[in-house]
């Protein structure tokens, strides 16, 4: 359990808010928050303190508040961590929400030629799916294939199906590296219909390639998250010589 630092220069209120956000990420949290008492106790603090940082909470959508019953989480958001090549229930599951998914679209494409060149193919086969958790959506996945993969894919219910286990346990592709970017951009306004954000939300992008072993791309990934729901991790070190 984290603890208040009085020597640290960040408020009072956004260590207690920060400290407050990673219990609920780690399920410590999770239904009904502690009542302001119960927080001033425990982290020695001011009521003014602990109201300051649920209302902070709550102005961001982590918590929300029910008269007459107390404060409540109101969504947990996702947390993928980097380094491994996870699929999105087993991400989702981690986090202790159940994961569903609806397919938008599926279908053979040639268009955009990025998507050809990247693949090495003429012809690629897109599936595009809407990710939810807790039935909340939090994200749009555009994955394509080349045509082969693709049309083998597609003889799976699409909306149920956990592509990478057919591709490995099915198919006998082994998926071996990837190279991801993350960026941000404004959501189109499918998309911000599809995740139930305004158009002025940001949104974070997701770009990834997959290889098997030698080196001949398998998949291409993009993925639109809510950056309220949605946040990726990486472990680092700092090595001298």
């Amino acid at each position: 359990m984290g603890e208040i630092d009085l020597k640290s220069p960040i408020p009072l209120h956004v260590q207690l808010k920060e400290l407050l956000k990673q219990e609920i990420l780690n399920g410590d949290i999770r239904q009904r928050v502690p009542s302001e008492r119960e927080l001033m106790d425990r982290f020695s603090v001011s009521r003014s303190t602990v109201r300051q940082a649920i209302s902070e909470l709550v102005r961001e959508g982590v918590l929300e508040k029910i008269h007459g019953k107390g404060t409540f989480i109101s969504h947990r958001p996702v947390e993928e961590w980097l380094g491994n090549i996870s699929t999105y229930n087993e991400i989702v599951e981690k986090m202790g929400m159940k994961p569903s998914t609806r397919l938008l679209y599926q279908g053979r494409e040639k268009n955009p030629r990025e998507i050809s060149d990247t693949l090495g193919v003429d012809e690629f086969y897109v599936i595009e799916r809407l990710r939810y958790a807790d039935e909340i959506p939090i994200a749009i996945e555009r994955q394509y294939y080349p045509l082969e993969i693709g049309l083998k894919l597609a003889e799976f219910d699409l909306n149920t199906a956990v592509l990478y286990d057919i591709l490995e346990l099915s198919l006998g592709i082994t998926l071996w590296e990837a190279e991801q970017i993350i960026s941000s951009a404004l959501p189109t306004r499918e998309e911000a219909l599809h995740l139930d954000i305004p158009e002025s939300a940001c949104v974070m992008v997701a770009e990834r390639i997959i290889h098997d072993p030698e080196g001949t791309p398998v998949e291409y990934l993009r993925g639109v998250f809510r950056a309220d729901m949605y946040a990726f991790r990486i472990n680092l070190a700092r090595r001298r010589g």
